[in-house]
C-alpha cells in the first residue's frame, strides 16, 4: 500500500492541530501530509518508520517530521487500550512568509529544512517538548500560538536533536510501486522477525529474484535488507533490555538470534555497547 496524503482538517478558529489520541486512535497507515508534526508519546511503545529509519519508540520519546516525509508508527498490542499520543501539526508556511523571513527566524528555517529527514528529540529537549505540547493540549488559542513559537525555538537552539531518514529521501508520486513494494516487506518483516528470514523469501513476496530484490531494497532504502532486518531485531532486543528481566541469551533468542556471540556482535555494532552496558547506561539515565 502506498503512501497515503493527508489532508489537515481546517476549522475557522485553529490555524493548527494539536489532537489527542488514545488507544486504537494511534493506529496510522505509512502516509505522508504537507503539515510539518511533532509527535509525543505520551504512554506507549512500538516501532517507527521514518523515511528509510527504523527505530523503536517508547513512553516520553518526541519525533519531528518534516513536508512530506512518509512515516508511520505501529504501536504494541499492549498499548492498544490505554496509550497516548499527543500530536502537533502546522503548515510551515502558516507563520507568513515575512515572518519567515526575518533575520530573527533564521533558526526556525533552519529547523524546517532539518525536519525534512526526521529529528528525535533526546535529553533536556525532548523533556521541555513534551511538558509544552501537554500544555497546548490546554492552552487557549493565543497561548497555543505562543506556546508553539517558543518551543519551535527552543528545539532549533538545542544540539540534541538527532537525524533520522538518509538525506535525499522523499515522497515521489513516481515511486508509488517502489512504496507499495517497501511497505510489503516492512509489515512481513515486523510479523517474521524473530523467525530465520531468507533473501529468497522476501525477494519471493515482490516476485523478483533474489539479486534484483537486493539491488532494488539497497537503492530505495540506502541499506541492506539485512541491516534492515537488524536493526528491527536490535531495537526490539534494546526494548526488551530495559523493560524485562530475561538474560541476554533468552533475549537474544527471542529476537531471532540463535547465537549470543553473534547477537552481542550485532547489538554492539547498532547501538555502541554490549547489551549490559546498554541496559546499565539506559536505568542510569532514566531513574
Amino acid at each position: 500500500m502506498k503512501p497515503v496524503l493527508r489532508q489537515m482538517t481546517a476549522t475557522p478558529n485553529l490555524s493548527f492541530t494539536v489532537r489527542k489520541d488514545v488507544g486504537v486512535n494511534m493506529i496510522n497507515n505509512w502516509h505522508y501530509h504537507a503539515e510539518i508534526e511533532l509527535l509525543y508519546i505520551r504512554r506507549s511503545a512500538g516501532t517507527w518508520l521514518i523515511g528509510d529509519h527504523i527505530g523503536h519508540f517508547q513512553t516520553g520519546d518526541v519525533v519531528m517530521t518534516g513536508t512530506n516525509l512518509p512515516h508511520c508508527f505501529r504501536h504494541e498490542a499492549e498499548h492498544m487500550e490505554a496509550g497516548e499520543t499527543i500530536c502537533v501539526k502546522f503548515l510551515p508556511d502558516m507563520l507568513g512568509e515575512y515572518f519567515l523571513g526575518l533575520p530573527e527566524s533564521k533558526d526556525i528555517r533552519s529547523l524546517f529544512a532539518r525536519a525534512a529527514n526526521g529529528l528525535r528529540l533526546e535529553g533536556g529537549i525532548r523533556e521541555r517538548a513534551g511538558q509544552l505540547i501537554e500544555q497546548m493540549l490546554d492552552d487557549t488559542p493565543g497561548r497555543r500560538m505562543v506556546n508553539l513559537l517558543l518551543m519551535l525555538q527552543e528545539i532549533a537552539d538545542s544540539r540534541d536533536c538527532v537525524p533520522l531518514s538518509s538525506t535525499g529521501f522523499m515522497q515521489s508520486p513516481v515511486a508509488a510501486t517502489d512504496e507499495e513494494r517497501i511497505k510489503t516487506i516492512f509489515e512481513y518483516t515486523m510479523r517474521h522477525y524473530h523467525e530465520k528470514i531468507s533473501l529468497d523469501t522476501v525477494a519471493g513476496l515482490l516476485h523478483m529474484t533474489r539479486p534484483s530484490f537486493c539491488r532494488f531494497f539497497k537503492n530505495r532504502t540506502r541499506k541492506t535488507y539485512v541491516q534492515f532486518l537488524m536493526e528491527v531485531r536490535i531495537g526490539h532486543a534494546c526494548k526488551l533490555l530495559v523493560e524485562d528481566e530475561k538474560t541476554v541469551a533468552e533475549i537474544g533468542y527471542e529476537c531471532g538470534y540463535n547465537n549470543i556471540s553473534h547477537f552481542n556482535h550485532q547489538f554492539k555494532f547498532i547501538t555502541g555497547k554490549k547489551p549490559l552496558e546498554y541496559k546499565r547506561d539506559y536505568l542510569q539515565t532514566h531513574r
